[in-house]
């Protein structure tokens, strides 16, 4: 990883060194891809291995770097016990609804949109909906209040304003969503966005000192 930059020296150590610190086996870590360089699900297993030893609850989801991430009835068989992979759907982890998916590169006024991109963004955000609608059905059915909380790999907010993606946390009351994809040695100054009321988490290690981040809801 550190192609990226010096921040990523001895980064596993620092990021299991923290987690040991903070996380205690009720307590749930979010992490929005970019998980493993294996090509092959096969090569990925000893680093979900990594992840599945460490304390808490686990939830998973595919960055654009997961090749290995293929089927995700495959991730599933092969997650270790407490490691929960997430894919267009919904979890609950009692009074929380974590729901998962991948989005897409979203236009900034510096990267040039295709037209495939308009398709796979608008792919996406169907499927950002249907994860969240199952997310809305046991919000519904709950005798509690509970929270939904939403991972994606791509950032949702940009400088250019709001788009479909923020528009679809708003319509579910979601109380916050976590995501990554940003590798620079160039620290962004906003890790948190409020927008709507809602908390937009940047999350990618090198951007947080590979330090974990606590979520508010």
């Amino acid at each position: 990883m550190n192609i990226f930059g010096h921040q990523w020296d001895n980064y596993i150590e620092k990021i299991t060194d923290d987690w040991k610190e903070k996380v205690h086996e009720d307590d749930v870590v979010l992490i929005a891809g970019d998980i493993s360089w294996a090509m092959k699900l096969e090569d990925a297993i000893p680093d979900l291995e990594v992840i599945g030893k460490l304390p808490g609850k686990k939830i998973l989801i595919r960055g654009n770097h997961d090749y290995w991430w293929k089927s995700i009835s495959a991730v599933r068989n092969v997650c270790p016990k407490g490691v929960f992979a997430l894919q267009n759907d919904c979890l609950q982890i009692e009074n929380v609804v974590f729901t998962g998916s991948r989005g897409w590169q979203l236009p900034d006024g510096k990267i040039k949109q295709t037209e495939e991109d308009k398709k796979l963004i608008a792919r996406e955000e169907i499927r950002l909906d249907l994860s969240l609608s199952c997310a809305r059905n046991i919000v519904d059915k709950s005798t509690e209040e509970t929270k939904i909380v939403s991972l994606i790999h791509y950032p949702p907010v940009v400088d250019s304003g709001a788009n479909n993606f923020t528009s679809i946390f708003e319509k579910y009351n979601v109380s916050a969503v976590v995501y990554g994809h940003i590798h620079s040695p160039y620290p962004r100054k906003e890790k948190i966005k409020v927008v709507k009321g809602i908390k937009y988490y940047l999350t990618s290690c090198d951007q947080v000192c590979n330090k974990l981040v606590e979520i508010e809801i």
